[in-house]
């Protein structure tokens, strides 16, 4: 025990400043169960790590943080280490890696009912389906979703800013407003290409070829994330890849199964079902016609954010249109449902507002439609910045 509360303070005394994420405020920290879900990369460590130091110090022993991939846990259990930090006065059990440890959501289910005055704060993958999968969780974990960052995250984060987060209603009736206010402050444009390559993984920051780093953290998606997790057998895994392949050199096309089915020699069932799991690592988008929903087919498939779209084609073949409808995309999902657009729109949000992602303003407008308008510091009417659809979140 002693040799994990000396990592634990080693790893927040040498935790680098970071951006503070919305999702620590969104959070019912006295939820005595509480799972954290993000894809690889993202900073789920980092964001435990944060909230142990935000609010119990490195030296506070009520806290702790572990993972469950050291070598330790492959012998004693999750539940009696638990007994045992919570008879040494521990109150916060922080654990990462929760999918590696074999049987822990029985074994959480078991501190959650006999360990009362017991927190525990776990992180895990997007694949995982923490209610629907494991029963014995369901009604008592709290749920939560950690995004990569959000262009808003970025931007405070490379210019020293604390720039606050928007509603999507404000950004579409007071976006001129809203606009100038932050462009008093900083000039979004300066940095919104410099996002849209590389700024949505915390990871770019590290001092490392940002493209290799993220290709093997895509490799580990597909190789963890849904092969392990999904339990896929490891041969399958050159079908997972390429798939992913043509789908990135395709995107946003409509996927033909049929075609995919012969490219990867598997059967169209497989195809859809690998798509979703791809969709679940975080790693494509899938773009449904109002009122569809898997397993019907996609209008359209998306890298799931714009800095996938670089390791996989030559920067000098990536096509700004599709980089610009991807990041509008995704940054409309967190609170937001996104279907096709109609009237040759290319989304609809909400049910409500058909948007066009536009490269440059127009002279003329069509008032039924809202435009998305890069390289805008401050719009006009229902011409938007598209790089304020980034301060959502």
């Amino acid at each position: 025990m002693e040799s994990f509360f000396r990592t634990h303070k080693y790893l927040i005394e040498h935790l680098q400043p970071s951006v503070q994420r919305n999702l620590m405020d969104e959070i019912n920290w006295n939820d005595r169960l509480i799972g954290i879900k993000g894809s690889r990369g993202v900073g789920k460590t980092t964001f435990l790590l944060d909230y142990a130091r935000k609010f119990y110090g490195a030296n506070n022993r009520e806290c702790l943080y572990v993972n469950l991939n050291h070598f330790f846990f492959t012998e004693r259990t999750l539940v009696d280490f638990a007994a045992e930090f919570q008879q040494r006065g521990g109150k916060v059990l922080l654990i990462d890696q929760v999918f590696k440890y074999s049987g822990w959501s029985k074994e959480l289910r078991y501190c959650y009912d006999h360990f009362p005055d017991l927190r525990i704060v776990f992180s895990g993958s997007s694949v995982m389906r923490l209610k629907e999968e494991n029963p014995d969780l369901a009604g008592k974990v709290a749920s939560y979703n950690l995004r990569g960052f959000s262009f808003r995250e970025y931007l405070n984060l490379v210019s020293g800013n604390t720039l606050p987060s928007f509603s999507l209603e404000d950004i579409i009736h007071h976006h001129q407003e809203v606009a100038e206010g932050i462009c008093s402050r900083v000039n979004p444009l300066e940095h919104f290409s410099h996002y849209l390559h590389h700024g949505f993984y915390p990871f770019f920051l590290e001092k490392r070829n940002f493209s290799e780093n993220l290709l093997k953290t895509m490799n580990m998606m597909l190789e963890v994330d849904v092969l392990y997790i999904k339990q896929i057998q490891q041969t399958y895994l050159p079908k997972l890849r390429k798939l992913l392949y043509l789908l990135a050199v395709s995107a946003p096309g409509a996927p033909n199964v049929s075609q995919l089915s012969k490219s990867i020699e598997a059967s169209r069932a497989t195809v859809m079902n690998y798509i979703k799991y791809l969709a679940d690592a975080r790693l494509v988008n899938i773009l449904y016609p109002q009122g569809g929903t898997f397993p019907k087919k996609p209008c359209k498939i998306y890298m799931y954010n714009s800095n996938l779209m670089y390791p996989i084609c030559p920067v000098e073949e990536v096509n700004m249109d599709i980089v610009r409808e991807t990041f509008f995309f995704n940054q409309l999902q967190k609170d937001n449902k996104v279907n096709a657009g109609t009237k040759n729109a290319h989304f609809m949000v909400n049910d409500d507002y058909n948007f066009k992602i536009d490269s440059t303003v127009r002279n003329k407008t069509n008032n039924g439609y809202y435009y998305a308008v890069d390289k805008l510091a401050v719009g006009k009417g229902n011409q938007i910045p598209l790089w304020l659809f980034g301060f959502l979140y």
